[in-house]
Parts: C-alpha cells; sequence; structure tokens
C-alpha cells in the first residue's frame, strides 16, 4: 500500500489531526487540508485540488460541528455538511476514489434503550443531524464509501467535554449535567488508528465506530473530575431542564456489530481512553 496518497479535510479539527498524525505514524503519504488550503463548499476549488494532488483515497474530516449555533445558521451548516461533501462525492466519484465520511449518533431520534444497528431507521431531531445524514445519503451513491457514525469524540487538538469540565473545575465546585443522554465518549485517537486500518481494506459499507461501554454526560464528567482528584459535585439534570438549543438524542448507544463482522478490532473502553488521553494531556490520573 506504499503507493497511497490519502487527502485528509478538516485536519485542524479533533478527528482530522489525530489521522493525519496516525497516517504519517505508518508513514502513509497524506495531505492534511484546513479551509484556508480547501474550502469544500467552492465546487471549482475542490475539483482542481484534487486534480493536482491525485489522493488514492479521501478521509472527510471537515464539517460544521457546532450543534446549537447550526439552528441559527442552518444554510451555513448546510452548504458545508451537505454542499461541501457533494463536492467531495463527486471527484470520488469521477476519480473512482474511495470516501471515508464522518456521521453522528444524532441521526438516530435516540428513543428506547437498544444499541442502533447501521440500518436502523434514522430520525434525526435537528438542524445538524440532518444535514449530517443529507451527507450520508450522498456518500452512499458512491461506488467505493465507508461511511463511519461515531459520538461525543474528544482529543488533543479542539475543544471537547473533556476539556471543558477540566477548565469549570478551576473555580466550580458544584455542576449541573445532563444525565439522560446515554452514549460512548470515543477518543479520536483510537479512532484515528480504525480509520487508518479500514482503508487499508475493501469493506465499504456503514459502520459505528466508538470507544466501547455507554454512560451518561453526568456520569462522565464525574468519572473526569475522580480521575484528576476535584472535588466537584455533579448534580443530574434532564435534557428538557438543559434546554439546549438543539434537541439531542437521549439514546445514542450505537451496536458496532458491522466492525466485529467486517473483522475489525473493537476500541478501548471509554474509560481506558479517558485515562491516556488524560495523560496526553499532562494530567495526572
Amino acid at each position: 500500500m506504499s503507493k497511497m496518497k490519502v487527502l485528509v479535510t478538516g485536519y485542524n479539527g479533533q478527528l482530522g489531526y489525530d489521522i493525519v498524525r496516525e497516517l504519517k505514524h505508518r508513514n502513509i503519504n497524506c495531505i492534511g487540508t484546513t479551509r484556508e488550503d480547501l474550502d469544500i463548499v467552492d465546487k471549482e476549488k475542490v475539483t482542481l485540488y484534487i486534480k493536482k494532488t491525485k489522493p488514492t483515497h479521501i478521509i472527510h474530516c471537515a464539517a460544521w460541528t457546532k450543534v446549537d449555533k447550526a439552528e441559527d445558521e442552518s444554510s451555513l451548516c448546510r452548504k458545508i455538511n451537505v454542499n461541501g461533501t457533494e463536492n467531495i462525492a463527486t471527484m470520488c466519484d469521477e476519480l473512482n476514489i474511495p470516501l471515508i465520511y464522518f456521521s453522528t449518533d444524532y441521526v438516530f431520534g435516540g428513543n428506547g434503550e437498544t444499541p442502533h444497528k447501521v440500518d436502523d431507521k434514522v430520525n434525526p431531531l435537528c438542524v445538524y443531524a440532518k444535514t449530517k445524514y443529507d451527507g450520508e445519503l450522498i456518500v452512499s451513491k458512491l461506488k467505493k464509501y465507508f461511511i463511519i457514525r461515531i459520538s461525543w469524540v474528544f482529543g488533543i487538538n479542539g475543544n471537547n467535554f473533556v476539556k471543558t469540565m477540566i477548565k469549570l473545575s478551576q473555580d466550580k465546585n458544584e455542576l449541573k449535567i445532563v444525565d439522560d443522554q446515554i452514549g460512548s465518549p470515543t477518543y479520536t485517537y483510537d479512532l484515528s488508528k480504525l480509520v487508518c486500518d479500514m482503508i487499508m481494506t475493501e469493506k465499504y459499507g456503514v459502520y459505528h465506530a466508538t470507544n466501547e461501554g455507554f454512560t451518561s454526560w453526568a456520569n462522565f464528567a464525574k468519572e473526569i473530575f475522580k480521575k484528576i482528584n476535584k472535588n466537584i459535585k455533579v448534580i443530574g439534570i434532564s435534557t428538557e431542564e438543559y434546554n439546549a438549543k438543539a434537541k439531542r438524542p437521549k439514546n445514542s448507544r450505537l451496536d458496532k456489530s458491522s466492525l466485529v463482522n467486517n473483522g475489525f478490532k473493537l476500541l478501548p473502553s471509554w474509560q481506558d481512553a479517558l485515562d491516556r488521553y488524560l495523560k496526553e494531556l499532562n494530567i495526572e490520573v
């Protein structure tokens, strides 16, 4: 696979950063682009850039991810998540390039307690979720694609729940955190290894990929505070009480049997991932 050349969009995001780092670690030729290098919304630029750089694979991490802000800026969110994805997918179709696209647990309405299977009926509840699912529909028309639904990500590069909790723990001794949304915190370092394994194969299709185990945001926060030795009182509140602008699913559990069935290794537990992440942040655990 030494002739591989991988284009990674959204290099400055949590996932894109770790994927480029892992590709380099494996000595795979790669190009990480930010919006300054490649504006995915500009169809002409996308066409020229891909024809010029001639990638063998594209890993599409660039996306609008500000979930609540998307409710107010829906047309911009749609431009990036749908039109941008279409521009990339069009070139993949034309040049027969496999495309990896990242979607989200939010495509499911999230009722019940059973983990969602890859072919379960979707019910996106907010603008962000709808645009990510519309992106899925575009990508799924290609001959060679991986659609990977992920959830609750945290990584070294960028903001996330873990970093927010650490910051809040510096001057708060009590926090109200949602306790009725259940999902799997996922470390982009672990995810990037899986993604790089996937592109070595032709096992195309839809996958769910998260660290193992389920928890609530409130219990996730408690685990963070325990590991960093901060005595913070966590008060669990309902989704309704939190009253975020965008609707979020209460059940974000994802079934990962598609990974197992295709011979991919499941990721470590989210607790193990959190330990290693805190060490990466240079915080003693």
